[in-house]
């Protein structure tokens, strides 16, 4: 344990990719953690004195459960483009309609600092090198709009509370609830697993970020919010493009590169200087993320499981 200010958070999506690596990371620094998950995933949060964990779709969530918070980290979604496009109803209710909720009922507890995990998709397709906070978001997919008007909602609420709206890169690394639907991982898997990597196009950059360092960005915002404006933070550090990340990852997993066409030629940037400029420093990268993805393959840590893919798990669910 450190000596920054221990807190009271509460955390929706706990169980998720990066919830389930969030929550022993701040487990560890100290603090005291209440969270929430529909565990469609699983359940892979540790039993620790200080976190109060509970099964409750963010949807039910009440008055109760804010008492004595005083920070909200809300990282529950029904995620990506494809997942959303399975039940459009549901995701506009669970992605924008109980973060209302949520802002309502943490504005009336009182809590100090609402941090929502966003995403760099919101800015749709940009000509632009530089991709930053002050260009318009242009959402191409229902996922982007409810992205994009989930963050409006909370900054009505900035006079109110600290309201940070963080919009990540795409995730890489390993995690109890491990995900194997995202660039990095998904090739790096193919790699180890078939020994081949299909990159459809190739030439599409996407923004990267280091689930570490993901974490690390909640912790930081936390600590450090008290001190900043309400508004959007960027958060991706790699622009690099898919045939980049598979040839990265060949030169560590002899393998095949076939490249197929692809009908997706969407490229995506990020610049996260605002980030830096409030004293983050990235610490870990794509290549560090592949290298990890190696070895706990070879541990027998990650396999080839539903739960590990958003849409074939949703698929398995009853989302009436």
């Amino acid at each position: 344990m450190d000596n920054t200010p221990l807190m009271n958070i509460l955390i929706t999506g706990a169980c998720g990719f990066v919830g389930s690596s969030l929550v022993p990371y701040l487990l560890k620094k100290g603090h005291h953690i209440r969270s929430f998950d529909t565990e469609w995933f699983g359940n892979n949060l540790p039993s620790n004195q200080r976190l109060t964990h509970e099964k409750k779709d963010i949807r039910l969530l009440d008055q109760a459960d804010f008492e004595g918070i005083d920070s909200v980290i809300h990282l529950a979604n029904i995620a990506n483009d494809p997942g959303v496009e399975l039940n459009t109803d549901l995701s506009w209710e669970v992605n924008v309609l109980a973060t209302y909720k949520l802002a309502e009922l943490a504005a009336h507890a009182k809590v100090k600092t609402f941090i929502y995990a966003s995403s760099g998709s919101v800015y749709g397709v940009k000509e632009e090198e530089q991709v930053t906070e002050d260009l318009s978001l242009v959402p191409i997919s229902v996922y982007n709009k409810t992205k994009m008007i989930s963050e409006r909602v909370l900054l009505s609420y900035q006079d109110k509370m600290k309201i940070i709206n963080v919009r990540p890169a795409t995730v890489c690394g390993f995690s109890p609830r491990m995900r194997l639907d995202v660039s990095v991982n998904m090739l790096t898997f193919q790699a180890l697993q078939n020994k081949k990597i299909t990159v459809f196009g190739g030439d599409q950059v996407r923004p990267n970020i280091h689930i570490k360092d993901m974490i690390r960005v909640y912790e930081h915002f936390l600590l450090k919010a008290s001190s900043l404006k309400s508004g959007n933070y960027n958060a991706g550090f790699e622009n690099m493009s898919i045939l980049a990340i598979a040839e990265l990852i060949q030169s560590k997993v002899p393998s095949e590169i076939v490249v197929t066409q692809s009908n997706d030629p969407r490229s995506y940037r990020q610049n996260s200087d605002k980030l830096l400029k409030t004293d983050f420093l990235k610490s870990f990268s794509v290549e560090d993320a592949i290298e990890e993805i190696i070895e706990k393959y070879y541990e027998n840590k990650i396999e080839d499981r539903d739960e590990y893919y958003t849409v074939k798990t949703m698929k398995n669910l009853d989302l009436s």
